[in-house]
């Protein structure tokens, strides 16, 4: 019997993973199952080398416990625990953990009570109305399940960033050790064009020949020195720009070509992506915005901005401590701000209304600028902690804090944590009536949107950024991995109106941190320059910014952005 390969033992051990969770198995070994199913989609050589060598532990999330299974499934293909929890429910079952939110406790009821054997059959039952009526389901799942149905059929091969960035990097490193003559191994595809969920696994590697070899989900180009950027430009993609790019040329007596851009027969360019536009008279343009979109006009015009960069970026605003759901104190947060080379670190804890997140009471408030009053002290003007608060958008667009309270902050997030299935215009009032409270600094995680989880929820989005240009409030572009809210594609919308943005973890550890990574990538992607971006100001500017409007939230003065002209930047 042929062994079978890594993409067949990811698929089994993610099974195995699956059928232990149904029997309420320890939630964090199934997770870790997951986290190594996962990487051996993106091995860059056969498993049964790795195997052979020994060196299954070399691999992210595998332990000497999980590489033993790995083995056995490798081997035999099944395992022998496998095949005893495979007696328990029909394989069909297994589909329904691709239904973001949808636990192992409910799919086990799902089967047991009303029979549903797979995706098919859910989605009939949720048609049939018949989750409704089952204790300990009920309608709010009933609900989910046939929002999110499409999520499950959208995004079965698609990674979030942080999980493509863990896996692309460990291949980077095996194609290197594997082939020592590669001088240079790069990412491509669309996770080095900063799409916030990554289907193509793709590195190019400079050797002596070119060729392209496909291992489980991992795409390998090899090609060399003369033809690099010509096929980095074609594993790069998309598609779409490639097919423009390739027109734009056509146009103008070019041939784009896999192997380079030709004028007849004579290769133009194709060493570097550079060369390339440059040979096309096109301001280069970044990976991040090759989407088909505009970009090639704009490039023809010399017209595309200067993205932002991670080292524009001056200090962090939205982070939590554990004065709410965060797990670090605020000293701890400030200094490991402090040290990533961040000029300030702006703490918003979440208000009193959000007690499932431990809010803050006004005692707490009190407390917590006392601490921060102690520190900036002791920092002596060499770095600031700068006093905020996520407060909570009630149902009638009022922030959960009266005024009174609310000025003693620096700044404040304003964000949605309920009543996500408002009707629309109901939503849309909502968060425009926030906007408009005079002491609200930012719009955080404005559609509420947790990428391959829920969509977001029913909201003008053109509406409320119009709103936010007017008021000078900052659209957040929330850097956690799951959320990447704003959605990108708005962003260009947003800066034509005139809008700031602000590039924010929404961190709860201190790793979260550097999330802010990911906001900077969501950026780049909707075209946004650092002179866009609230948190790129110094921190003498951006004193200067929030206590101009605090001043003129007492004597209704003029809110808005210092950046008047939209296309100014």
């Amino acid at each position: 019997m042929a062994k079978p390969d890594s993409r067949t033992v990811a698929s089994l051990l993610r099974e195995y993973a699956h059928r232990s969770s149904l029997r309420g198995g320890n939630l964090y070994r199934t997770k870790a199952y997951l986290r190594a199913a996962d990487s051996l989609t993106a091995l860059s050589q056969p498993l049964d080398r790795i195997i052979a060598a020994g060196a299954l532990t070399r691999i992210p999330g595998i332990g000497d416990a999980i590489a033993d299974i790995v083995r056995k499934l490798y081997e035999s293909g099944t395992h022998p625990h496998l095949e005893k929890l495979r007696e328990e429910v029909p394989a069909g079952v297994m589909e329904l953990f691709a239904i973001p939110g949808l636990r192992p406790d409910k799919i086990l009821k799902l089967h047991q009570a009303l029979g549903v054997n797979s995706l098919a059959e859910l989605e009939a039952a949720a048609k049939a109305d018949r989750i409704r009526p089952v204790k300990g389901l009920g309608a709010s799942l009933q609900t989910k399940i046939l929002q999110n149905l499409a999520i499950a059929r959208s995004g079965e091969t698609q990674l979030h960033l942080h999980k493509a960035a863990a896996l692309l990097e460990h291949a980077v490193i095996s194609v290197k050790q594997e082939h020592p003559e590669f001088s240079r191994v790069e990412i491509a595809g669309d996770f080095r064009r900063g799409c916030e969920l990554v289907a193509d696994l793709a590195l190019v590697a400079q050797g002596k020949k070119r060729t392209e070899i496909e291992q489980s989900s991992l795409r390998l180009v090899v090609t060399d020195k003369k033809h690099f950027g010509a096929s980095f430009l074609k594993a790069t993609g998309s598609a779409a720009h490639l097919e423009q790019l390739r027109m734009f040329a056509a146009e103008r007596g070019f041939a784009l070509k896999p192997d380079g851009l030709y004028r007849g027969r004579k290769l133009i360019a194709s060493e570097t992506e550079e060369e390339i536009y440059e040979a096309l008279d096109l301001q280069f343009i970044e990976p991040e915005l090759r989407e088909g979109r505009d970009e090639i006009e704009r490039a023809a015009r010399r017209q595309l901005p200067t993205l932002v960069r991670d080292e524009d970026l001056h200090g962090i605003l939205h982070s939590h401590t554990t004065a709410s759901d965060g797990t670090e104190t605020l000293e701890a947060m400030a200094e490991a701000t402090r040290k990533r080379g961040f000029e300030y670190y702006g703490v918003a804890d979440h208000s009193q209304s959000a007690h499932y997140a431990g809010g803050l009471t006004l005692q707490e408030i009190a407390e917590q600028h006392c601490e921060a009053d102690r520190l900036n002290k002791k920092y002596g003007g060499k770095f600031r902690i700068l006093k905020g608060v996520e407060a909570d958008i009630l149902a009638d667009g009022s922030l959960d804090y009266p005024d009174h309270v609310l000025e003693q902050f620096d700044f404040v997030v304003a964000s949605v944590h309920s009543r996500f299935k408002l009707p629309k215009k109901e939503q849309t009032d909502r968060i425009i009536e926030a906007i408009a409270n005079p002491f609200t600094t930012i719009i955080g995680h404005m559609t509420g949107r947790q990428l391959l989880r829920r969509p977001g929820y029913d909201l003008d989005v053109d509406k409320v950024l119009r709103t936010c240009a007017r008021y000078g409030v900052a659209v957040e572009i929330n850097a956690h991995p799951w959320r990447l809210d704003l959605n990108w594609r708005w962003h260009q919308k947003a800066l034509d109106y005139g809008c700031i943005f602000s590039i924010n973890p929404d961190a709860h550890s201190i790793r979260e941190l550097d999330h802010m990574h990911w906001g900077v990538e969501m950026a780049r992607k909707g075209g946004v320059p650092r002179t866009r971006v609230l948190n790129a100001m110094g921190s003498a500017a951006l004193l200067a910014h929030l206590s101009k409007r605090k001043r003129d939230c007492k004597t209704g003065g003029d809110r808005r952005s210092p950046v008047r002209n939209p296309r100014a930047a």
